[in-house]
């Protein structure tokens, strides 16, 4: 994907964030404990881009994503929009960001409510923020649902009534509805058909060169991400590992994690790059209640050392555009 040219203006910054969960009970045995689903990540997300937030399951990628827009209050850190510190306002101070801030999420169908109309959906948002007369609000709704490839006729059907690539245009229509800046699209092609990922992926690189959108596209599908995204950031263990171009990331992974993950990507045999073989990682992943000492990546790493498995290595720039958090990032 090339790069936008307004790419200069830093559309939102997250320092620190984290994330903790409380789970169950203080009458159970072992009492409550603390899931560290986000663990101080600090990431920068520019107008016009398109960020890919890539992992294994339970990573922390989606809760990551629903951070960013406050969906989740935050534990620790700050968080700014345009250079205004968002990170505790209220829900009425959060409100005119709202407006700039939208979310696609997973599945098309559990997200939007069955006993209300798709033109009721979609003009929900604008309602609420008072866009304007109910005249203005329809013809908003009908240019929406145009705008995503859907008929008129549509707006009077019942979610029930679409396939699940017709209700995710549905979803991606109201997110749109109040013109917002960042949009985080939580898998919004994992519950689709592959052909339907298409559709999908191809609309919304449709409507960011159109409407100018900033995406965090989050997915655990590498060649989706490598098809949409700018840039993309590796996540594991609630860290960001490693961080940089998109193309360059894929070509020459520099953190251990990342080299295995893109190994695995099945590709054609005529595509494979010589003398390359997939690496197949040893252990499961460690439990986001008792993250180990160290680098969280270090018990199934092997190039793994003693420093690997006392200290906490940052997340730093090794070159330019690039940043990998490893004591020891492949050549």
């Amino acid at each position: 994907m090339s790069v936008p040219a307004n790419m200069n203006e830093l559309l939102l910054k997250g320092v620190g964030i984290t994330k903790n969960f409380t789970v169950g009970s203080r009458f159970a045995q072992g009492g409550r404990k603390t899931v560290h689903a986000v663990d101080g990540v600090s990431i920068e997300i520019r107008q016009g881009e398109t960020l890919g937030l890539v992992g294994e399951s339970g990573c922390g990628k989606s809760t990551l994503g629903r951070c960013l827009v406050r969906l989740y209050e935050i534990t620790k850190g700050e968080l700014y929009f345009r250079g205004k510190d968002i990170s505790r306002l209220s829900l009425r101070q959060l409100r005119p960001f709202r407006r700039q801030m939208q979310m696609v999420f997973q599945d098309p169908y559990a997200s939007l409510n069955p006993r209300r109309r798709v033109g009721d959906l979609i003009a929900e948002p604008l309602r609420v923020h008072g866009y304007g007369t109910r005249k203005q609000i329809d013809n908003r709704v009908r240019d929406l649902i145009a705008l995503v490839g859907l008929m008129p006729d549509h707006l009077q059907r019942y979610p029930h009534e679409f396939s699940g690539g017709q209700r995710q245009r549905i979803g991606i229509a109201r997110a749109l509805a109040l013109e917002p800046s960042l949009i985080v699209a939580d898998e919004p092609v994992s519950a689709l058909d592959v052909s339907i990922q298409a559709q999908i992926v191809n609309l919304m690189a449709d409507l960011q060169e159109r409407l100018g959108l900033t995406y965090v596209f989050v997915a655990h599908d590498l060649s989706v991400v490598r098809q949409v995204s700018t840039r993309t950031a590796v996540m594991y263990l609630g860290s960001i590992v490693e961080l940089g171009a998109t193309e360059a990331l894929y070509r020459k992974p520099r953190h251990p994690y990342t080299q295995a993950l893109i190994s695995a990507v099945p590709v054609p045999d005529v595509d494979r790059p010589a003398g390359s073989k997939r690496i197949v990682l040893t252990g499961d992943v460690p439990s986001p209640m008792n993250p180990p000492a160290g680098c969280r990546f270090n018990p199934r790493c092997r190039f793994a050392t003693d420093l690997c498995r006392t200290e906490r290595p940052p997340l730093r720039e090794i070159e330019a555009g690039r940043q990998v958090a490893c004591h020891y990032p492949l050549e």
